[in-house]
């Protein structure tokens, strides 16, 4: 019952999307509906995969006989994989067409979720997270589902499913918090891994039956396998750093020595992505004017993000006898969550009303003020479950209106060849905002300990809730440094939605 009112607003959703996009366009491209419901199936698998471990990590270290911090690494390579895949994933999108990608990224977390399952039934938990990593290469189907988007729903429509998609990211991450709880209480951990593997096998049949373009958007170049090798360098180096740094020592030569990995590995990276014909990671998309910003914001608005939805799960857990939490079960911790997975749900239409009235950046800030104030409320005002509630609605609605607002950001900076690129970029920094985010969220709870292995303080909580405040607080400045450098031009929704199709 928990799961069914769960996922139903996300099935709801889509079946809006496709009545709304039943008609042809003009232009003889084929029929929306279908194409659009297939794409926002495809991306809501992957996005519940993210983040479905995370309201069960306690249980999985029972299960599997690990630390809680070793169990995060569920969660922590799932991102890291999507991470160094999704840019791969874009640009192999641009070069052979969108579909086959996805395709090959369906079947991958199909695999991968089996694998995770079978591993978990047979206690092995780098089994488990060999799975995770093969989900994890699944990331790269949201760029190309942006890019897909573009080249078959019709320019009216083109805005409203660039939201819907994108705000799927963070749609799909709160309700696999959600759904986790009761499926881990009545059948087990591994039910979570059969899940995806179900909407993922729901999803390659919709792929197969419905009617989209294969062709490539820009059929000339190779892939980038050097830039692509030091990328995963610097994203195991610095995600290493930072989820070890207590357990190794902050300075200890091991953590130096990653740090300044990532460091020359980043330089090395650099030189690679400019002097190479065609480039894993175009860097005019990821440091150009056009773009930059709203890269940055990115960035600090899923640190934030992630960190929330990270300690959200243990905070609610903990045991009452520490003076602390409110030492609630795997399944009523998602009923907690419940508000942000709904509330990012009524957030797709708010945000393209405002988008339309005030634009997508002036959206996008008004999304990550409101989550300051959430992030900053759980942080100080959670002694009673209503106002964690409270605060968590107030989160949900802040994601939802920052995340349908990125997509359009994006799309509409770039030309078509480039769509599976920049949103490759974008869905990259998203990811890493959020392995860094759950890292960083890990690191200051379990820093408040009087001693290694021992359960955190309440104030470590604090600290880190009034801490991804303050980041989501600064993912809003830059926002309002960007339109006061820049005011944004006003642009009617039809002549906005034709200028993203013809681009």
């Amino acid at each position: 019952m928990w799961v069914l009112a769960s996922v139903t607003p996300a099935v709801m959703c889509v079946v809006r999307t496709l009545r709304r996009g039943s008609a042809s366009g003009d232009s003889g491209r084929p029929a929306a509906g279908s194409g659009a419901a297939v794409l926002l199936l495809a991306a809501f698998g992957v996005a519940i995969a993210q983040t479905i471990v995370v309201a069960a990590l306690a249980v999985f270290a029972r299960e599997l006989d690990v630390t809680t911090t070793s169990a995060t690494w569920l969660l922590t390579a799932f991102m890291l994989a999507s991470a160094v895949a999704t840019p791969v994933a874009g640009r192999l999108g641009d070069l052979f067409g969108h579909r086959r990608v996805i395709v090959t990224g369906l079947a991958l977390l199909l695999t991968g979720s089996v694998v995770a399952a079978l591993s978990t039934h047979l206690d092995s938990f780098p089994g488990a997270v060999a799975g995770r990593v093969l989900q994890g290469l699944a990331g790269g189907v949201f760029p190309c589902a942006f890019g897909l988007a573009r080249q078959s729903v019709p320019a009216e429509r083109l805005e409203g499913v660039v939201a819907a998609l994108s705000v799927t990211f963070g749609v799909g991450g709160a309700l696999g918090m959600v759904v986790a709880g009761p499926l881990v209480d009545v059948t087990g951990p591994a039910t979570l891994f059969w899940l995806i593997a179900a909407l993922a096998l729901l999803a390659l049949a919709g792929m197969v039956r419905a009617t989209l373009p294969s062709a490539p958007c820009s059929p000339t170049g190779r892939v980038d396998l050097a830039g692509a090798a030091l990328l995963a360098g610097v994203l195991v180096a610095i995600l290493l750093a930072v989820s070890q740094g207590r357990a190794w020592g902050w300075s200890s030569p091991w953590i130096i020595g990653l740090f300044a990995a990532t460091v020359a590995l980043s330089a090395a990276f650099g030189i690679t992505e400019r002097h190479v014909a065609a480039p894993l990671v175009d860097l005019r998309l990821l440091i150009g004017p056009r773009l930059l910003t709203t890269n940055i914001a990115t960035l600090v608005v899923s640190v934030g993000m992630f960190a929330a939805v990270t300690l959200l799960p243990l905070f609610v857990q903990t045991s009452t006898a520490l003076g602390y939490g409110f030492g609630y079960s795997p399944a009523r911790t998602g009923l907690v969550m419940a508000p942000i997975a709904v509330c990012m749900l009524l957030a797709t239409p708010l945000a393209a009303r405002v988008s339309s009235a005030l634009g997508a950046r002036a959206t996008f800030g008004a999304g990550a003020v409101l989550a300051a104030i959430a992030l900053t409320g759980l942080g100080l005002l959670h002694e009673h479950i209503a106002a964690v509630l409270f605060w968590c609605a107030g989160l949900g609605l802040a994601y939802g209106l920052a995340f349908a607002s990125l997509g359009s950001l994006v799309v509409g900076a770039v030309w078509r060849g480039q769509t599976g690129a920049a949103t490759g970029i974008n869905t990259i920094l998203r990811t890493v905002g959020g392995a860094l985010g759950a890292a960083l969220a890990t690191v200051i709870v379990t820093s408040s300990a009087t001693t290694l292995g021992q359960p955190p303080t309440e104030s470590g909580y604090t600290t880190a809730f009034v801490v991804a405040g303050a980041i989501a607080l600064c993912a809003a400045g830059v926002t309002a440094t960007r339109s006061i450098v820049n005011p944004r031009r006003r642009v009617d929704a039809p002549s906005r939605a034709k200028r993203l199709k013809d681009r």
